[in-house]
Parts: structure tokens; sequence; C-alpha cells
């Protein structure tokens, strides 16, 4: 399908198309697939198959591929959470799984550090489960987390982009003190997939079970992983929409919500296999060719000052674009621009500062991002 193909389809919606240079955003769609991925999804969408298992043997696969002892595929890394959480409540027990999210009697407490609280938290609290903050905003001690863990708590929960920072616990001590009083660790782990050692390394430091976020290693926006402990990990996929049709407690497991197609399962399979055995430094010099290309024609617009920087995620560079405010312009005004166009080409930043995360565009896009810029900065 040709570009002009691909903006029609959404123009005939009445839906403005997105040249999307912020990264892997869920509001904007999640993820580009990889050419494997979309052609894996396409081929599975000929045949029907037994669901159950597709996902029995595709987290076969993954688990293997990441390093850990079970793997389900899972509607989001939110999803990952949600299911994770319910196995630590239920383990095995399907009466418990049953009762959910009513959790009067059993374990249902999620601890987590203070100074880690975060917007994805609430993902665990949907299974009935209530979140519990040990220590403060300046910190959480061994002898805090140790005390907080009682006869209630289900669960440790540790979003990994925050591990150790802010006064708190490192993971691995985390794990240390939980384990030491039988209690599993919960990572949020969205996106620390690079380099892939990081994606392997939090179920071998003894993380009991890890969620991914499969739009970060090329799977779609509404996919993701659950991997770690095979118990834990067989009460989540009990527990999801699976086992509300075909688990022993079928019909009164909450999960039924939780629902994936089996072109999502074989594409994110496929995703976590071309993550694991791609050559990365491809992948970051492509990025590099982009930024290169868009530096060079945008080097004779006076207003517009590059720099290139290692970005947050991936190992790839990203740009940044000052904005001279001697120009009329300010950074605020030429993403709203950006924004405004058609297609609409969506960047980060603040202040004078257009940030570009040039991952999640497609080649052609440098030439469109680069016009349009010298666009507005020549009004």
């Amino acid at each position: 399908m040709s570009d002009t193909d691909s903006a029609t389809i959404y123009e005939e919606l009445g839906v403005t198309p997105v040249i999307n240079a912020r990264g892997n955003q869920t509001v904007l769609g999640g993820s580009m697939f990889a050419p494997q991925v979309q052609a894996a999804m396409d081929a599975a969408n000929r045949y029907f198959v037994d669901m159950g298992a597709l996902q029995e043997r595709g987290g076969e696969i993954i688990a293997e591929l990441v390093g850990c002892e079970a793997a389900f595929v899972t509607p989001g890394c939110a999803a990952a959470l949600a299911l994770g959480t319910a196995a630590c409540i239920a383990g095995d027990d399907q009466e418990k799984m049953a009762r959910l999210p009513d959790t009067a009697g059993m374990k249902r407490h999620v601890l987590i550090q203070a100074s880690q609280r975060y917007h994805y938290e609430r993902a665990t609290t949907i299974v009935g489960a209530r979140l519990v903050e040990v220590g403060d905003a300046d910190g959480t001690s061994a002898g805090q987390l140790a005390a907080a863990i009682d006869d209630e708590t289900a669960v440790v929960l540790v979003p990994a982009h925050l591990d150790g920072q802010d006064g708190a616990l490192p993971l691995t001590e985390v794990i240390a003190i939980a384990h030491e009083h039988d209690v599993p660790v919960l990572v949020d782990a969205a996106s620390q997939i690079y380099p892939v050692e990081r994606l392997r390394s939090w179920t071998a430091m003894g993380a009991d079970l890890v969620g991914f976020g499969a739009k970060y290693f090329g799977g779609g926006n509404s996919a993701g992983l659950l991997c770690g402990r095979k118990d834990l990990v067989a009460s989540a996929a009990m527990q999801g929409f699976i086992g509300f049709e075909l688990g022993p407690a079928r019909g009164r497991v909450f999960g039924r919500p939780l629902k994936l197609d089996r072109q999502e399962i074989m594409g994110t399979v496929v995703a976590v296999r071309e993550w694991v055995t791609m050559d990365h430094e491809v992948r970051i010099q492509q990025v590099q060719r982009r930024i290169d290309a868009l530096v060079s024609d945008l080097d004779t617009v006076a207003a517009a000052q590059t720099s290139i920087h290692i970005g947050a995620r991936f190992g790839a560079p990203a740009l940044s674009v000052h904005i001279d405010p001697a120009s009329g312009h300010t950074g605020a005004s030429v993403r709203a621009a950006l924004q405004s166009g058609n297609p609409s080409i969506v960047v980060g930043g603040s202040d004078d500062e257009l940030d570009l995360n040039l991952g999640t565009i497609a080649d052609g896009d440098v030439a469109v991002i680069a016009a349009r810029l010298r666009e507005i900065l020549a009004s």
C-alpha cells in the first residue's frame, strides 16, 4: 500500500494521519510493525486456530527467547500487571479466582515504595487489590519494607524505570526482602528491553513476574507479555480470556475483557524473536541516517539549531531542534503548527526545544518533516 493510500484510509473516516516523531506512544497508535511481524499477522489471518494451544506454544517460545520459566501474551503491559496481581492473590485456587475482584479474606495488598508511585500502578487494583505505600517521598528503608509485609501482602510492585531512584530500595534488595517473607515481586518493565540483556535481566535477578509492552519491540499497541514463574504465569493464564472459555474455572474468572486476536499473539511471538536476534547496531544506524538527513536539510535554516543526543530508550540517537525566539517563533508555536498540518506531525519537547524521535517514522517522512519545518520557520 502506498503512502497516499495509507493516508487516504484515515481521511475517508475524517481522521488526520499522523507522522509520529515522538516515539512509542499509546495515544498515537504505539508502534509500526516490522515487515516480518506484519507478514506473520497476515498469514495467521488465513486459518483459525485453537487459541489455548497457540497461547501455550507461543508462551513457550517467548520464554525461551527471554530466558524465563514461562510467558503469556497479554493485551498490553497493564493487563500483564492486572493478571500478574490476580495470580499472586489467587494462586491455583479456583474458588479465589472465581471471587475476584472480591478479595475479602485474601492476601490482597500490593506494596509499593512511596517514591515509586506512578501512573500505571492502578492496573494492579482492578482485580480487587489495594495499594499500600511504604516509606515516604524521601525513600524507603529495608526495615520499613520488611515491617510492611504482613498476612495480607500479596505482592510487591516495582516500576523498573524507577528502580533505585529517589532513595528507593534497589530491586535486588526488594527481591531479597520479599522472598525472605515468601512474597512475590512483580516488575513493570514495559519499555525496559534494551539492550537485550536488560530484557532478560529482570527474571534473572529473581523477579517472580515481569510485564512488558509489545509496542516497544515492534509488536502491537494492544499486546504485551507476562513473564516469570511457571506457576504464577499458569494462574494468570487461567484467569485470562482463555481461562474464561477453557480453564477449570471457566465462566467464573474476571479476564474475559482481556481478549487477544490470534494475529496479535502470532505477531508478538515474531516481534520478540526479531528483537532478541536482530543486529541492533543496524537499527541504530538507520535512525542515525534519518537524523543526518534532517540535520542536513535544516542546515541553512537560521532559526533552527540542531543537536544530537542519545535517546532515553533503545540506544538510538534523538534530535533536538532549538527554535531561536528572535525568529518570531517559539517551540510551542512550531509544535502546534506541525501538528495542525496534514499529515499531522507530532514531536516532543518543551519551551523552545523540539525533541524528535525518528525511530517511529518511515524513511520518506524525513523530507516531509524538513519541508514543513522550513515552511513554518520561513513564515
